[in-house]
């Protein structure tokens, strides 16, 4: 494992703390604050425990008795051989902006790399079944954000999350994915590949053990690490009952800003980010609206951000999504050539470009991870 990548100074005994039955993030600060110390805390008696405000005889008696549950010698192991590295709410590599929230992860699994940038961070979310334009705002903003140095975080789902993503690193920009499972699960599945790219550019994270499986209670927590990691939040699309307003809630719980970007009125896509910007979120046109929205740090950086989106917006110079700055491989760029912004049925691709169809469908993937080009119902592909 890298130096930079070393685990935690006592994270075993941060595991078996935080994997108590009944301990959770609040309780462990609890935990912390009572006693001072993390040994204290794992030494404590069923008595001891009982007078901590909301805990009380039952709880603690559950506590004491899962203090041998989790195998933190196994998880450590496992961790090793998926790369990962787990840190905790004392190590000064842990994220500041996460740590100011109301309740932040003890212990964060880390697949990649954390930086300072990370500190300059917006989150993009919105809804897994999405349109269109949804993805494409998605991406672009998210391109012209990271074009001009801010991290993007969100949750790799389907629909916006994944387009958030992938307009970052057509960017060459850094993202964060903050999974609702453990780091040895990926979720969804064929985001394999891109986990693989996140982790590359930036990291995927979870608070969660590594063999969690990706359960709908493990997802509303995780929406509030996406917020908690960044300065503000943007919502693309959400319905009214979407994932994503649980993270823009959780924002806003936290004092951070809350933005969405408008969609069409009849749209019930589009009803979740209305209903925001109804309650006061910032309306997002552009990547300007976005630094308005973040006040005093928006106004120190609006001249270079304007001057980076700039370049990125450049038709000739600088396409928004650039292929050259991308190491295609030959299928991928015989691939891509071939496509226009007309789109182009698979099967057409496969008769006059002279590929085999396994190159052709690994390609696509590749080129659609990449930004490159989109894919339209009925196996139809174009150009971005």
């Amino acid at each position: 494992m890298a130096k930079s990548q070393q685990n935690s100074v006592d994270i075993e005994k941060w595991l078996k703390l935080i994997r108590l039955d009944n301990v959770g993030p609040i309780t462990f600060g609890k935990l912390i604050s009572h006693y001072g110390s993390v040994d204290r805390a794992l030494g404590a008696s069923v008595s001891e425990l009982a007078k901590i405000d909301g805990v009380g005889f039952k709880t603690a008696e559950q506590i004491a008795a899962t203090r041998d549950k989790f195998d933190t010698t196994a998880e450590l192991q496992l961790a090793e051989k998926l790369g990962v590295w787990i840190i905790n709410l004392d190590d000064k590599r842990y994220p500041p902006v996460l740590k100011q929230i109301y309740d932040p992860p003890p212990v964060l699994y880390i697949k990649g790399s954390l930086t300072r940038q990370d500190s300059l961070c917006i989150s993009i979310v919105g809804s897994r079944r999405c349109s269109i334009y949804g993805q494409e705002q998605s991406s672009r903003l998210a391109h012209f954000l990271a074009s001009a140095g801010f991290t993007i975080c969100s949750g790799m789902a389907r629909g916006i999350d994944t387009a958030a993503h992938q307009g970052a690193l057509s960017a060459n920009g850094r993202t964060i994915a903050v999974q609702g499972c453990g780091l040895a699960n990926i979720y969804p599945p064929e985001n394999k590949k891109l986990f693989d790219l996140i982790a590359e550019s930036g990291a995927c994270i979870s608070e969660l053990p590594l063999q969690y499986e990706p359960l709908m209670e493990n997802f509303p927590p995780r929406n509030r690490i996406i917020s908690g990691l960044s300065l503000g939040t943007i919502v693309v699309e959400a319905g009214s009952r979407s994932g994503a307003l649980i993270t823009a809630k959780a924002a806003m719980d936290n004092n951070r800003e809350v933005m969405a970007v408008p969609g069409k009125i009849d749209s019930p896509l589009s009803k979740g980010a209305h209903q925001l910007i109804k309650q006061g979120a910032k309306l997002i046109e552009s990547v300007e609206d976005v630094m308005e929205a973040l006040g005093y740090i928006g106004q120190q950086l609006q001249s270079h951000v304007t001057e980076a989106a700039a370049k990125a917006s450049e038709k000739v110079e600088t396409p928004l999504f650039d292929a050259s700055r991308l190491n295609l491989s030959v299928p991928e760029k015989t691939i891509y050539d071939y496509l226009s912004r007309e789109p182009s049925h698979i099967d057409q691709i496969i008769a006059e470009t002279d590929l085999a169809p396994g190159s052709i469908n690994a390609g696509l993937i590749s080129l659609r991870l990449k930004g490159l080009i989109k894919q339209l119902p009925g196996n139809l592909f174009l150009k971005h």
